[in-house]
């Protein structure tokens, strides 16, 4: 049997063969640690892509101050860290982690992150429709870089992040059942 159909424990995955979803889980790994190099990046000091920011959270970024420069890098080990978290939810070494934390972390971090990218895309896309006007003047540049690229992958990465979690789910059964199946 190939590693596609089969568990580190040697037990055929739930799921059919061929219908893995740890692919969800590389993706989501890799958009979060891109992700989280631009925040260390900002954080370091790069200016490159701060106008796609706009408004407040732009100047900011151009200000520097010590308080946002710290949540900068903050939100950047974050993300580094939910590269990691993403990885654990499909890789055999992710087995080392209390099944309950690995479920409450990747039900709640796919819940939330879909729930604010979906947020922000919605409210982004009223506005840039025309549908809703903002009391300030809108800044095109920032509003299409957040709609299409910062905050879809909020909504992009939550999604991943729940199919990386069922897959989870369906291939590491509970204690109970993995004693039944024996």
């Amino acid at each position: 049997m190939s590693a596609e159909t089969v568990q580190g424990n040697g037990q055929p995955f739930a799921g059919p063969p061929g219908r893995s979803a740890t692919w969800a889980g590389y993706t989501a790994a890799v958009l979060a640690f891109v992700f989280g190099l631009v925040s260390f990046y900002w954080a370091a000091g790069g200016t490159l892509g701060l106008d796609t920011l706009g408004g407040k959270i732009q100047d900011m970024a151009r200000t520097r101050g010590s308080g946002f420069i710290a949540v900068v890098w903050i939100t950047g080990a974050l993300k580094v860290a939910g590269a990691v978290f993403s990885l654990a939810l499909v890789q055999s070494w992710g087995r080392i982690f209390p099944r309950p934390l690995m479920l409450l972390a990747g039900w709640g971090g796919s819940v939330g992150l879909t729930l604010y990218g979906a947020l922000q895309v919605g409210s982004l896309a009223l506005v840039a429709a025309g549908i809703v006007t903002p009391a300030d003047p809108i800044e095109w540049k920032p509003l299409l870089w957040r709609l299409f690229v910062w905050d879809l992958s909020f909504l992009v990465w939550g999604l991943l992040l729940l199919l990386a979690t069922r897959h989870y789910v369906k291939n590491r059964p509970r204690s109970a059942e993995r004693v039944a199946e024996k």
